[in-house]
């Protein structure tokens, strides 16, 4: 079995696509494309729940794959990195699809490939439920807020089962767990969101 590591390559990889997708959703959340406090001031709350959620989503599956003896990598997607930034700066919306991680190195079945892909998705309801707490601290409200919102989407959206969305192998390995997962993801973002 694989250990987890992650080389300088990957981890360039990672920093540049975590910085990148920050950058564009505070863009978008601060209403400003020049540089100024309002702008770091959102860059480092979107740095914090956005960029979390997404390279620990990414770990996840990283982690489980290695799990099941498989080799897997994060490598960043240039032109879905070029595309979130266009768009915050356009049209007032990330289309985020920094990167993925890949698989590769035995072959799978639809339960681990399934479990695999779940492995995201549920990492993002386990920070959504640790952001919760700091909705109720004055002083960190706004950063418990985003929190639980952006790891709640992040997870929810992930779950659409479009290939090549975690979702469609979750879906392909047992509609249960998928309508469930999608469920407990999807009921407390709209929630949420009322």
């Amino acid at each position: 079995m694989s250990e987890f590591k992650i080389d300088s390559n990957e981890a360039v990889n990672i920093l540049i696509s975590v910085l990148v997708i920050s950058l564009a959703f505070a863009i978008v959340f601060s209403g400003v494309s020049t540089l100024n406090l309002q702008l770091a001031y959102a860059f480092l709350l979107i740095l914090v729940t956005v960029g979390l959620g997404f390279i620990l989503h990414e770990m996840a599956h990283k982690y489980v794959a290695i799990k099941y003896g498989l080799q897997a990598r994060y490598v960043m997607w240039t032109l879905g990195l070029l595309l979130a930034i266009i768009m915050a700066f356009l049209v007032g919306f990330v289309f985020a699809a920094p990167g993925a991680t890949y698989i590769w190195g035995g072959n799978v079945t639809k339960e681990e490939n399934g479990k695999i892909s779940l492995a995201g998705p549920l990492t993002n309801l386990a920070l959504a439920i640790l952001f919760t707490p700091l909705v109720f601290i004055p002083a960190l409200s706004e950063v418990g807020l985003v929190g639980v919102q952006v790891n709640l989407f992040l997870g929810a959206f992930n779950l659409i089962p479009i290939f090549p969305l975690d979702g469609s192998k979750v879906l392909d390995w047992d509609w249960r767990i998928w309508l469930v997962s999608i469920l407990v993801l999807a009921i407390p973002l709209f929630i949420f969101f009322l």
